[in-house]
């Protein structure tokens, strides 16, 4: 039996080289180089090109070796096999770490303290606010937004979610469904967009979403932070609003191409924060290792766990 490694813009042979230490009874096949597509088994993912899955006649499942699996639904000939997500400990506590470290940069300030530091003025006032004083809204739910939620709230700040679908958890005002995300935006100082890329939500952080968000409060306007999906947001609304004064602020990880073109308007804007899309990163060891433990399982019987559900694409 075989596992395929379909993922150009990755590190081959270092993930082989986990991947044999944690499947010794399986052999690693690399896209691009000659193998027997008929001892596939598993396939592992990431950007892939269109077509490379096809014709795998005992192919078993699809691993995404990241948190999402938009980039498996580009694919027009993708397999008809059980998709599973990657869910990491290790992934999911480098976004709650990048999540945090945003929400407090703009909470205390930080862009500002650097100017003066730059222009060598002491100078601060009494606007300094503390989280309690902040309400953050998270969308998205999921083993990420959750998790970045809790430790939000943890620090004080006031939080609500908003999920597609109803959900509960303890001390967290959750919203669900379009009403519901209209009544949390109304009261956000700072957006966490944790959300995946479907149909649904494509474009969904644009003008007329950043309109119903709070406007005054504590921070001075209110903050965008978005780690999910660059399919999710409009740059040239976020830009506007951020010229016009409808947003204060914004942290980016996530952008509608990437690499983030030089000539983009975002890397110069005063009021923004990029980073190139490594909020969470894979990192072999760790995703390997989870990897390895499904296929394990799943060759004991036991069944799949964090399969995408197709119709919904997440």
């Amino acid at each position: 039996m075989s596992v395929l490694f379909a993922a150009p813009e990755l590190d081959a042979a270092v993930w082989r080289a986990r991947l044999e230490a944690l499947l010794p009874s399986h052999a690693v096949a690399i896209l691009g180089e000659p193998f027997d597509r008929a001892a596939i088994r598993y396939a592992l993912s990431w950007a892939h090109p269109p077509g490379a899955l096809a014709d795998l006649p005992n192919l078993k499942a699809i691993f995404s070796l990241g948190a999402g699996v938009d980039h498996l639904f580009a694919d027009p000939a993708l397999p008809d096999r059980p998709i599973v997500r990657v869910v990491d400990s290790d992934l999911r506590d480098r976004m709650s770490e990048w999540v945090v470290m945003h929400a407090l940069i703009h909470l205390r300030q930080l862009r500002r303290y650097e100017r003066q530091q730059r222009d060598r003025v002491w100078a601060d006032d009494d606007a300094q606010p503390k989280a309690g004083d902040i309400r953050v809204s998270v969308l998205g739910l999921g083993v990420l937004g959750l998790d970045a939620a809790t430790k939000l709230k943890a620090l004080g700040f006031k939080v609500s979610a908003w999920s597609a679908t109803p959900k509960s958890t303890p001390g967290i005002e959750c919203f669900n469904g379009k009403g519901g995300l209209d009544a949390l935006l109304a009261q956000t100082d700072l957006l966490v967009v944790l959300l995946p890329l479907t149909p649904a939500t494509q474009g969904m952080l644009n003008a007329s979403l950043i309109a119903k968000l709070k406007q005054g409060g504590r921070l001075g306007g209110p903050v965008l932070i978005n780690a999910g999906r660059g399919g999710l947001q409009v740059e040239a609304d976020i830009l506007a609003a951020l010229d016009s004064g409808v947003l204060k602020g914004a942290s980016l990880d996530v952008f509608e191409r990437e690499p983030l073109p030089a000539s983009s308007l975002v890397w110069s804007h005063p009021a923004v924060y990029v980073s190139p899309h490594n909020a969470a990163i894979s990192t072999p060891a760790a995703v390997a290792s989870a990897i390895a433990h499904q296929i394990a399982a799943f060759e004991r019987g036991e069944p799949l766990r964090h399969v995408v559900d197709r119709k919904r694409g997440y």
